[in-house]
């Protein structure tokens, strides 16, 4: 079975960015990707998508029943 997690190799280096599945000795491949962008090598970076919150007090809204059931789908539950 095979596991990718990510990581950044630099100068020698190989530092990981998400949590190894094991901590036994592993036989591993290392596959490297295109050069680490900026968001990758700098932690103050602005990032690529939609921000928590970003649409809050901008007429934006979830009505109060969101999670309630669909009348629609009251047959299949």
């Amino acid at each position: 079975m095979y596991t990718a997690i990510k990581g950044i190799y630099e100068n020698g280096v190989l530092t990981f960015t998400e949590t190894p599945p094991t901590t036994r000795k592993s036989e591993v491949v290392v596959l490297f990707m295109e050069e680490a962008t900026k968001s990758h090598t700098e932690p103050n970076s602005p990032k690529k998508g939609v921000v928590l919150g970003s649409h809050a007090n901008k007429g934006y809204s979830i009505p109060d029943d969101f999670n309630q059931p669909l009348d629609d789908l009251k047959d299949y539950m």
